[in-house]
């Protein structure tokens, strides 16, 4: 026992000795014999520069998984067979049941989002994904219609297409399909758009000044979503037709809810706002933030900047921006409440203000030194949520309104909220065009956005002055 105990401590003794020698001959790193400001940080996601390929690869996983998850097809519920010739559709024919909806407003902005997919990369595959189902909306429609018309029991979503009850169910589709119409004509969607826009324009709910409105949670209310959900498709259709009438309503339905809803000391906008009720609390939830940014970036798209309202958008939309980008947290997400920095990371806000803030990069509204490190950083996040199968994770299921802030922390996310995959598909297409645009490129360590390519002569600054 002796004899084992001695061999312990000698082999204890040549380990501390090993270890003692090792730390003579490795000095402490200090500030004399080391440049700190070098040292890997250790981020919690990526950073650093994105190439276009990366992006594409988390592009196609989606799509992999939308194109399979939305069938586009017509089923006979009694016989589970597809129905080809759609003159035999009747009440009991449905819109085959994938996994999303191919008629709300969510996806409304998927299609959108893969135009501009395949705007950006050429990649048809994204061009006829949208294709197939706009053709396939607008070929049963009349058959669907028929029987309404006839009988009143139709398949759900043709229903929400032929009779919207709410904006909800009409803007964002409606301005999906202009875009594809202006691009083809040949599809045969105007009969849809024009149902869309009479509601949007004649139909809906308004508070005396005209401004959209609801009745619910309380008579008399203003949801921020409903921005997005009336104005971009209404200034599309000014587009389209081009009929100043169009563009004056989106203009006035902006100033009129920023009016109300805009607090400027954050720079945000609230969720929601009453008529009557003296405190209007401020909720800053972040996708609402979000659809109301979207708003401004698609009817600035289109709005002739010789419309006297042009310059007062602009101005709402940059102070918007600004707000929004003070509240990025350190990972690149936003927060669910963007001020509260305890509520959950959420993914479709920060895809929403990741392809805004690159689209304005790319129209030259904003500047890409100051707000292309934020597009990128926000975009690293995002493609952490794309899982390995082509879902997004950490989204904020859809959500209603509140004036407490329980109800916005403890929203449930889950890969099948639909709201995430617009979003996603669309801030991957604009950070590809951004990238191969400018030139992002590493300089001390952070990223930086030139307006040149430094290999053709463009000087690069360091922090000391030193040209890379």
């Amino acid at each position: 026992m002796k004899r084992q105990l001695l061999i312990l401590a000698g082999i204890i003794h040549l380990t501390v000795s090993s270890i003692s020698m090792a730390q003579e001959k490795q000095p402490l790193v200090n500030d004399s014999n080391t440049p700190l400001h070098l040292l890997e940080p250790a981020y919690q996601n990526p950073y650093g520069i994105i190439t276009a390929e990366q992006i594409k690869k988390d592009l196609d996983r989606i799509f992999i998984f939308l194109d399979r998850e939305t069938p586009a097809r017509v089923i006979h519920t009694k016989t589970g067979q597809p129905v080809t010739d759609y003159k035999k559709i009747d009440t009991d024919c449905v819109l085959d049941k994938g996994s999303f909806r191919l008629a709300s407003y969510e996806w409304g902005v998927t299609y959108s989002g893969m135009m501009e997919v395949a705007k950006n990369t050429g990649d048809e595959k994204y061009l006829h994904y949208v294709y197939d189902r706009f053709r396939l909306l607008a070929e049963t429609a009349p058959y669907f219609r028929n029987l309404m018309d006839n009988r009143g029991l139709i398949e759900p979503q043709m229903r929400q297409m032929l009779q919207p009850h709410a904006l909800d169910d009409a803007g964002a589709m409606c301005a999906a399909m202009i875009r594809l119409q202006m691009n083809h004509p040949s599809f045969q969607l105007q009969p849809i758009i024009d149902n869309y826009m009479d509601f949007i324009m004649n139909k809906e709910y308004r508070l005396t000044d005209g401004t959209f409105a609801r009745k619910r949670p309380q008579m008399n209310t203003l949801w921020l979503d409903d921005m997005y959900m009336s104005l971009p498709a209404i200034a599309e259709m000014g587009r389209l037709t081009g009929e100043q009438k169009y563009y004056d309503e989106a203009v006035k339905q902006i100033r009129q809810f920023s009016e109300r809803m805009f607090v400027k000391e954050k720079g945000l906008y609230r969720h929601g706002w009453v008529e009557g009720v003296e405190y209007h609390p401020a909720f800053h939830w972040g996708r609402a933030n979000g659809w109301a940014l979207l708003t401004m970036t698609d009817v600035l798209d289109v709005l002739p900047e010789s419309h006297p309202g042009y310059r007062e958008v602009m101005q709402q939309y940059k102070a918007h921006l600004q707000g929004i980008a003070a509240c990025q947290s350190g990972e690149g997400f936003w927060h669910q409440l963007l001020d509260c920095n305890d509520s959950y990371l959420e993914t479709s806000a920060t895809a929403i203000f990741v392809y805004c803030i690159a689209r304005a990069i790319n129209n030259g509204w904003i500047d890409a030194v100051s707000y292309g490190p934020v597009a990128q950083l926000g975009w690293h996040a995002v493609s952490t949520k794309i899982n390995g199968q082509g879902q997004v994770e950490d989204v904020c299921v859809g959500t209603g309104m509140a004036f407490d802030p329980a109800f916005y922390y403890y929203r449930p996310v889950n890969v099948y909220a639909a709201h995430g995959y617009g979003p996603v598909l669309l801030a991957g297409a604009e950070m590809m065009k951004l990238i191969q645009t400018l030139h992002p490129r590493m300089n001390d360590s952070a990223v930086q956005y030139y307006r040149e390519d430094p290999k053709t002569g463009a000087a690069i600054f360091g922090v000391d002055g030193t040209i890379f």
